[in-house]
């Protein structure tokens, strides 16, 4: 039966998140639930800078949201992927555009991306979203007065965390909220469910299902006994300094996150409407943070004024869901901020929650788990194939190259032979979006990780299809380009969300 009270446990985009989407399958699914988020106003946000996948759209599109309204409040910048510089080699760069041009050319294989790659030339070219990267446009054009959109694609986001989250909360719907902070955690004694919260304002709450949105705090999966699976082994990462850069006036504002390898990690540059949240992400047994914060400056040119020092626990809790508990986030998960993993975790983490709590047993908790934790190994392989690279020029790259675990190590092997294609990756619960082959090419390609020959021999025992993904290729570059022409720049889009209508 669906928890008749549910509560939240940290605001933020995670918590508000939670909130609307159970709140909303609850009313969908005609069951009786009160929801309950407990924020405290005395808890601040870092607010460098945050990317999202296109999920984070198809989620406002669902609730009715208005994209306009979303940009203009939270500040927020188009994203139709990330630019990675200086990662195969120094003076290379390479995008990851995130839509999938499959979809619309009507291929059931990869075969745009095959011919892509036999041919030597990017995979970016068949994306719409490559062609508006390259120009800093935006996703709409403007047609007898009105923003039309150029193709049919879901683009992402960049904002400031803590904006979003006031937003989010301001269009919820019949959701409780607390100014207060959890003290204490009553469980019970056999089955060690939690039985209610004591707050330091003296309140007690009580609900069925509690969600855990505290962050690295874990206030409330901590006493459930949530272990932690730590990917340190795997990925080469564990401390984050980050800092803001103002945007110069009159400068164009690229549509993506700029990922930039530096000598012992890299650097992210996530552009708000305001300024850029930055950081550089590293390996502290190769440098010292003061070591890093002097690279970062050398590189810039200028001072920075470092907001923090993060220290990084990659990795994952053993068990999300125990008992009436749920975590959330980063309470449930921690990732390098590479591949814009954490929100769109959380939001298909809460897709999976709301399809088994009709029924929450202990069948459906050994599901979620199972897919929750299916989900960020994967983000962790995903992540770990990217500093697969040519550069040897530091300890740090020259440690790197040999810390491949074999299971990637095997992967790259098969991708030698082929092209990655939707066969290569097991389907995830729901047909939900998932790291599978159409983010992985251009992420490979860029790298110089596919065989061009292996591409050619597949095509040539393929020749209608060859045929055809030739001539879609070039018509949907030569659409795309046209398209991008008559996008609005970037800037000039955000700045208009902002004059009257």
């Amino acid at each position: 039966m669906w928890p008749r009270r549910i509560c939240v446990v940290g605001g933020g985009t995670a918590g508000w998140l939670a909130a609307m989407m159970l709140g909303d399958s609850a009313r969908r699914g005609g069951h009786a639930c009160e929801v309950t988020v407990i924020e405290s106003s005395k808890i601040g946000t870092i607010g460098v800078g945050e990317g999202t996948t296109a999920v984070f759209r198809q989620m406002l599109q669902h609730f009715g949201l208005d994209e306009a309204e979303f940009l203009a409040a939270t500040g927020a910048t188009i994203k139709f992927g990330i630019r990675h510089r200086d990662w195969r080699r120094k003076g290379h760069s390479y995008d990851g555009p995130i839509d999938d041009p499959h979809r619309v050319a009507g291929f059931e294989v990869n075969a745009l991306d095959v011919y892509q790659v036999s041919q030597g030339e990017s995979v970016g070219e068949t994306h719409l979203f490559q062609h508006l990267l390259n120009g800093n446009r935006s996703p709409f054009a403007m047609v007898g007065g009105r923003r039309v959109p150029v193709g049919p694609y879901h683009h992402a986001y960049h904002f400031d965390q803590a904006l979003a989250g006031k937003w989010l909360r301001s269009k919820a719907k019949a959701i409780a909220t607390i100014d207060d902070q959890v003290k204490t955690v009553e469980r019970h004694a056999e089955t060690g469910n939690i039985l209610s919260l004591g707050l330091e304002g003296g309140t007690r709450i009580e609900a069925d299902l509690f969600v855990d949105c505290t962050g690295f705090r874990r206030a409330l999966i901590g006493p459930m006994g949530g272990n932690w699976v730590s990917y340190r082994g795997t990925l080469p990462v564990n401390r984050a300094i980050p800092f803001w850069l103002d945007i110069p006036d009159g400068e164009e504002i690229e549509p993506c996150t700029l990922a930039w390898a530096q000598g012992a990690g890299w650097m992210w540059k996530i552009p708000t409407q305001g300024r850029y949240g930055c950081g550089y992400v590293f390996s502290d047994a190769h440098v010292t943070p003061d070591q890093a914060q002097a690279e970062i400056e050398g590189v810039l040119g200028h001072p920075i004024e470092v907001r923090n020092d993060i220290r990084i626990d990659a990795g994952r809790l053993e068990q999300q869901w125990i008992g009436n508990c749920v975590a959330l986030g980063l309470s449930s998960s921690f990732l390098e901020p590479l591949e814009a993993t954490s929100i769109h975790g959380t939001v298909v983490q809460l897709m999976l929650l709301s399809s088994v709590l009709p029924n929450p047993d202990d069948r459906a908790r050994l599901a979620f788990n199972a897919s929750a934790a299916r989900q960020v190994d994967d983000f962790r392989d995903f992540i770990r194939l990217h500093y697969v690279s040519e550069r040897r020029d530091t300890p740090f790259w020259q440690d790197v190259a040999g810390l491949l675990p074999d299971r990637l190590a095997e992967r790259l092997a098969l991708w030698q032979q082929k092209v990655p294609g939707p066969e290569d990756f097991q389907p995830f619960p729901m047909g939900l979006p998932h790291t599978d082959h159409h983010l992985h090419v251009p992420m490979l390609d860029g790298l110089g990780l596919l065989n061009p020959q292996a591409a050619k021999d597949w095509l040539a025992d393929h020749p209608k299809l060859r045929a055809n993904a030739r001539r879609s290729a070039r018509s949907l570059a030569t659409e795309y380009r046209l398209a991008a022409r008559q996008a609005i720049p970037h800037r000039a889009f955000l700045q208009g969300l902002h004059e009257p209508a």
